[in-house]
């Protein structure tokens, strides 16, 4: 996945600020349960256990899926400290990431 001065950082950025963007497992879980996640990124580096987790909820609830090369990398995109897994709400921000990283291989 591009980093840093990709458009998909900068639109990550510009999500968190409109408040369209939450972070950390539960929080994500509860989003993609309740149909408000449009797209989940997750760290590259995150758990074994974590991956099977949301891997398995976003092929159920059909939401796409995307990794990031490492946690600090995609903390840094939302201008809070490393994150593992963020979702997307915002079902406007989420169509035009999909659209700049590509086809989802799950969910």
């Amino acid at each position: 996945m591009p980093e840093k001065n990709d458009p998909w950082y900068a639109l990550l950025g510009l999500a968190k600020r409109a408040g369209k963007v939450v972070a950390g497992e539960e929080t994500v879980l509860k989003a993609i349960r309740g149909h408000k996640a449009g797209v989940v990124i997750m760290s590259s580096d995150a758990s074994d256990r974590t991956k099977k987790t949301v891997n398995n909820k976003c092929i159920f609830y059909k939401v796409p899926i995307f990794e990031t090369s490492e946690r600090v990398t995609l903390g840094r995109a939302i201008g809070q400290p490393p994150r593992v897994l963020i979702a997307v709400t915002d079902s406007r921000f989420a169509a035009r990431l999909i659209e700049w990283l590509g086809p989802s291989t799950r969910g």
